[in-house]
């Protein structure tokens, strides 16, 4: 699979799969980065918190963006996405990722609302 493909799939699967499969693709310590209250999480913490644990129904990511240099690679999107009766989720992203032999792993993720 391209490189592209594969990392917009990872993305895409830390929204839509369980916590488990998440911290499977996430490196270790890795720093996560989300709106208030949440704010600031690594390593374990990551996936004790409700908003990281909880997984999405549909995710929609347009305005993709991808940087690759290496062993290292930023995608950048805007996505829209929901869970339960909650309303839609607009937000900016972007996640880093390392190449650690053939597998990449999530090293960071942000996400800033669109309001």
């Amino acid at each position: 699979m391209k490189t592209d493909a594969t990392l917009w799939d990872m993305e895409e699967r830390f929204w839509t799969e369980g916590a488990d499969s998440a911290r499977h693709m996430t490196a270790k310590d890795a720093v996560f980065v989300f709106p208030y209250p949440a704010g600031i999480l690594q390593g374990e913490a990551l996936w004790r918190e409700a908003d990281v644990a909880q997984r999405w129904r549909s995710v929609v990511m347009s305005e993709r963006h991808v940087s690759v240099q290496g062993n290292i690679a930023v995608v950048a999107y805007r996505v829209s996405a929901e869970r339960g009766d909650m309303p839609i989720y607009e937000a900016l992203c972007t996640s880093t990722y390392v190449r650690d032999d053939d597998r990449w792993l999530r090293l960071t993720h942000q996400q800033t609302p669109v309001n």
